[in-house]
């Protein structure tokens, strides 16, 4: 065997390309095999973004599938709560307060049923902070206890399904103060912040609010 047939090829770089190439063509090939790598991870990366949005998509999917349904059980829930609240004052007849107390425990079983299934009640307390992100204001009343804005009344109560909002709590709130100055310096005193539903001293004050944005 010659030498020339077991000696390397003595023209050839370590990368394969040609002692002789010319240096421009050797940098341009340098290019395209980085850009085809950039790309190549490109395509890796949106395919695992595509693989997670999916997953996400379908665990959603699963978690809200009940949202319909929860929906529509709630105004059962709702005239339970009436049912309750216009209990006879006179308990005296056993017939009726076996009947009170079935109907109590209906409404406890089914707010235990919607607990369990992540269905959460929103129900705010007097004096509470607006939330317009849970809350919606059906109205506004002047001159009670509560700072500008507060909760004043449940009108009705809202849900939320594992975070997503279902319904909000309808509430009345408290509406600013009318006038400036003197008239105002009391409540800025206790420090009751401005009224977050009044588009300024032009506002009608009796006008309803809607929390929605």
């Amino acid at each position: 065997m010659s030498e020339d047939d077991t000696a390397p090829n003595s023209g050839d770089t370590a990368d394969g390309a040609p002692a002789d190439a010319p240096a421009d063509e050797v940098a341009a090939l340098k290019a395209e095999t980085v850009a085809l790598k950039e790309q190549l991870l490109r395509y890796a990366a949106e395919a695992e973004n595509t693989k997670r949005r999916a997953e996400r998509e379908a665990n959603d999917a699963r978690a809200y599938a009940i949202q319909k349904f929860a929906r529509d059980l709630l105004g059962v829930a709702d005239n339970l709560a009436r049912a309750l609240a216009h209990e006879p004052a006179d308990g005296g007849d056993p017939a009726i307060k076996n009947f009170v107390l079935g109907v109590e425990m209906t409404e406890k079983e089914l707010l235990a049923a919607f607990e369990r299934n992540g269905l959460k009640r929103i129900a705010p307390a007097k004096g509470a902070k607006f939330d317009p992100h849970q809350h919606q204001a059906m109205a506004e009343q002047p001159g009670t206890d509560v700072a500008p804005g507060a909760v004043v009344e449940l009108m009705q109560p809202g849900y939320e399904l594992l975070g997503r909002l279902v319904r909000p709590a309808m509430v009345t709130v408290a509406a600013k103060v009318a006038g400036a100055g003197a008239a105002a310096q009391p409540s800025q005193a206790n420090g009751a912040g401005p009224n977050p539903y009044a588009a300024g001293d032009e506002a009608d004050p009796g006008a309803a609010v809607d929390r929605r944005a």
